[in-house]
């Protein structure tokens, strides 16, 4: 049993069966794209093989690798500070070099591993589609294309993406306990938020509700409040005080075990008038019209339909996108955007997220599902049409 990559009595990690699924499916998936190897380097690429949970990707000096081959099991290049934490997962071959080196930041190493097992002529994945990163120097990459001889870095044909975007029963019920504290914790927020409270002060104690119901870390927080809505979800929290008229969002993504929630939710201060609980009314409907087409079967695109059918009359919002996909990533592919045709797979987990205009304000709603092989289920507790009052 291993604390990182294999499942304990909490419910944490996985069993080791896990990660020889992902990376029999993802050899699988190579073979066909004739890829003798895959090369990842982002956070939740590395974890998705590995269990490899860490916060310390959040410094940003040293790169980390990690190697796919065409049989067997994944390789890590990393830095030697992170051997000991590798080694609690499945992982066996653990590479490492002594990091930073301004001279030689891996690259000599990784290059050597990828001659190795890659052969002469062959041909190397990395994820390159929307939504994805290197996570290395340029310089670095074209160092290690030159130093692997004959072999050919490409893309990845787009494995990474369908392989994270279908989750497993064990990522499922993780992305459900996420949403049960964040729950949790908006039902709480009686206790912090009302008039006379500043906005950065609610902000505060909620993530602190977030971790007292057993959150991991409070990763993303965002929101407003304004009189009858208000003007954006990103910008920071300001010292401005709750007042009666205001409606508070809160939007937030919490993490338990490396899986996310991301779902929101309103509050009026004192009473609201009528065409602000009809607006709230009208996002619950939304997004309980997508959901009642949420299926195997059904396109992002068709999702988006579903919301902007029911918002748009009203004056929809220009967010870009109604929802997106959710997991290890606070947002992940697909995206609900007209243009995007990706087919609803069992398993895969989504958000639903309309937006509606009140005069010159906004608000949004979000709730979180998966596609089950019959339809879809709320793993957000739903929130019901009426807009509840601080």
């Amino acid at each position: 049993m291993f604390p990182l990559g294999g499942a304990g009595l909490s419910g944490r990690g996985f069993p080791e069966a896990e990660f020889e699924a992902r990376c029999a499916k993802a050899q699988a998936k190579m073979a066909k794209a004739g890829l003798a190897a895959l090369l990842v380097t982002s956070e939740p690429e590395v974890r998705y093989f590995t269990g490899y949970l860490t916060r310390f990707w959040e410094s940003p000096t040293r790169p980390w690798f990690l190697i796919v081959p065409a049989s067997g099991k994944p390789i890590a290049v990393i830095p030697s500070i992170g051997a000991a934490l590798m080694r609690q997962t499945w992982i066996d071959d653990i590479r490492t070099w002594s990091a930073p080196d301004l001279r030689d930041d891996g690259v000599s190493l990784l290059a050597d591993t990828l001659r190795e097992v890659v052969p002469e002529g062959g041909q190397i994945g990395l994820p390159d589609g929307h939504e994805t990163h290197l996570r290395m120097p340029l310089a670095d990459l074209h160092r290690v294309q030159t130093d692997i001889g004959g072999r050919r870095v490409s893309g990845d044909s787009g494995i990474l993406r369908a392989l994270r975007m279908v989750k497993s029963d064990a990522e499922i019920a993780k992305i459900e306990t996420a949403c049960a504290i964040a729950g949790r914790a908006f039902g709480r927020v009686p206790e912090i938020a009302r008039a006379g409270v500043p906005l950065e002060e609610v902000y505060r104690r909620f993530q602190m509700l977030c971790l007292e119901e057993g959150a991991d870390w409070v990763s993303y927080l965002a929101g407003g409040a304004e009189q009858g809505g208000y003007g954006d979800v990103i910008s920071p929290a300001t010292d401005a005080p709750l007042q009666a008229g205001d409606v508070l969002m809160l939007d937030t993504g919490v993490v338990w075990d490396g899986y996310f929630s991301d779902f929101d939710r309103n509050w009026a201060i004192g009473p609201a008038p009528p065409a602000v609980k009809d607006a709230h009314a009208r996002l619950i409907e939304a997004s309980d019209a997508a959901f009642a087409v949420a299926k195997p079967g059904v396109t992002a695109a068709e999702l988006f339909r579903a919301m902007n059918d029911v918002v748009a009359a009203d004056g929809g919002t220009d967010a870009g996108r109604l929802g997106h996909g959710l997991g290890m990533s606070l947002t992940e592919w697909p995206s609900l955007i007209p243009s995007d045709h990706t087919v609803l797979e069992a398993g895969m987990v989504l958000t639903l997220e309309p937006g509606i205009a009140v005069g010159d304000k906004i608000l949004v709603h979000e709730e979180d599902i998966v596609i089950t092989t019959t339809g879809a289920r709320f793993l957000s507790p739903r929130a019901g049409r009426e807009l509840p009052e601080l």
